[in-house]
């Protein structure tokens, strides 16, 4: 079986959800449903370098984003605690920084899973 992982996501295994709490799987449904947001998970990329942007350099950043959209994810991040607004513009917080380090996780991993794609690994 070289080449190939056991997943054991959802099947009880360790790393399931069904072996998650049910506060533990109810916050990552909650964190998961917020980064679905239409540009939230754009937002938080936009500002991962730890500059503050005002909501029109931001706007530019995220590209592509209204005015309205931007605003209500704005709201929703400040929210939930994971960016602030101060004198200099739009920050992410200790916590959002901390997410922002760990989707960046992903941008090491997506290469290679997207070069696994289209060799006959359907490891389902």
């Amino acid at each position: 079986m070289t080449g190939t992982a056991k997943n054991t996501l959802g099947t009880g295994g360790k790393s399931g959800m069904k072996d998650m709490g049910t506060k533990d799987s109810a916050a990552v449904g909650q964190l998961l449903a917020l980064l679905e947001s239409r540009y939230a998970m754009r937002v938080i990329w936009a500002l991962r370098d730890g500059h503050a942007q005002t909501f029109r350099l931001l706007q530019d950043s995220v590209g592509g984003i209204t005015p309205n959209t931007l605003n209500t994810r704005l709201k929703e991040l400040r929210a939930t605690g994971l960016l602030h607004h101060d004198t200099e513009g739009y920050l992410l917080t200790t916590t959002g920084i901390e997410l922002a380090r760990r989707l960046g996780e992903i941008t090491a991993y997506a290469p290679k899973w997207s070069a696994s794609q289209g060799r006959g690994n359907k490891s389902r």
